[in-house]
């Protein structure tokens, strides 16, 4: 897509302009947010904002690679929701077990999913709508159906509520990084070729002798490890293992990345446009917040979902005006 001596804006535009509809929406949103909001661009905003999102962000990013494949993964919110309670159960030890601790069993449910679709060959959407109802179960009986109450003796809250520099949270830090290695795997290696060729054509892909089950093996585990970090961020910020949470969260996870313009047949995904899918349905409901502190409308729960999901229906349109005009100029 891009020359690897020089940027040339136009043929980047042209190559991604699937995904060019949700980077406008999203610097359109900022700035109308910043311009009606007295303390939207305040420091407090921010951080909480990108805290509470990075959580979203991690799941997307697992969910991107799995949707390129032409799969789904339907188990991660409430692997989520699995893992905060496990890491609760680590808190005394520290974040530096609980971090791994988390990721690994969200890890080990990813490779569950993996045996399931590729060793037995069952349809990603039912082996991991069986995994969501497992790990959903397996949460409220480890946690015997209520929350469990992090350790505040150990340094294990200081990842979900600590900042760096007053702004920065820990948790969209450590996000972010996995955001670019895992940007870097997609464009840079051969495993990452091999994920996009799966969802163009697993048949051909085989045929071409490039190693078909090992890279679906990589992204549901990578999927599992996502979600089991944002397990870890979920009882890091709110003190407490979550046995309940997690409910809806695989649907945000595919919209971000649908409104990323990753393609849910597979074949095509970016991941900076997954993390700003991610971010933009985050700001939706931050506005609405500080639309409803105004006192002039008053939006409920309700129609909060209704009016995101309108806004997405708008993003996408756009995405797809924004796609034809870069193949036009292309052609």
């Amino acid at each position: 897509m891009l020359d690897q001596n020089t940027f040339d804006l136009r043929k980047y535009i042209q190559g991604n302009g699937q995904s060019m509809g949700v980077w406008i929406a999203l610097v359109v949103m900022i700035v109308f947010g910043a311009l009606r909001y007295d303390n939207f661009a305040g420091a407090y905003n921010i951080s909480s904002f990108l805290n509470y999102n990075s959580m979203f962000i991690a799941i997307a990013l697992g969910m991107c690679f799995v949707i390129m494949t032409g799969g789904i993964d339907l188990s991660v919110g409430s692997v989520v929701a699995f893992t905060s309670v496990c890491v609760a159960y680590l808190s005394p030890y520290g974040i530096q077990v609980a971090l791994p601790g988390g990721i690994l069993a969200g890890m080990a449910i990813g490779a569950l999913n993996a045996f399931f679709v590729i060793a037995m060959r069952i349809p990603p959407f039912i082996a991991t709508l069986a995994t969501m109802l497992g790990a959903k179960g397996g949460a409220l009986v480890i946690s015997g159906r209520q929350t469990i109450s992090v350790d505040w003796t150990s340094n294990f809250t200081k990842f979900g509520m600590n900042n760096v520099g007053g702004i920065l949270p820990w948790s969209i830090i450590v996000v972010a990084i996995l955001a670019v290695a895992l940007w870097i795997v997609l464009e840079k290696t051969s495993i990452g070729r091999t994920v996009e060729a799966i969802g163009g054509g697993e048949d051909a892909t085989k045929m071409m002798g490039l190693p078909v089950n090992r890279a679906k093996a990589f992204v549901y585990i990578l999927s599992g490890g996502c979600a089991g970090l944002a397990g870890v961020i979920l009882a890091s910020g709110f003190g407490a293992g979550q046995p309940l949470e997690g409910v809806g969260w695989e649907l945000s996870a595919i919209a971000s990345v649908v409104v990323g313009g990753t393609l849910l047949t597979g074949g095509l995904g970016s991941v900076p446009a997954t993390v700003a899918g991610a971010l933009l349905l985050g700001l939706v409901f931050n506005i609405l917040n500080f639309e409803n502190g105004r006192g002039v409308i008053s939006f409920s729960a309700y129609w909060q979902m209704v009016i995101r999901g309108l806004f997405l229906f708008v993003v996408i349109l756009l995405q797809s005006r924004v796609s034809r005009v870069g193949a036009k100029q292309g052609a």
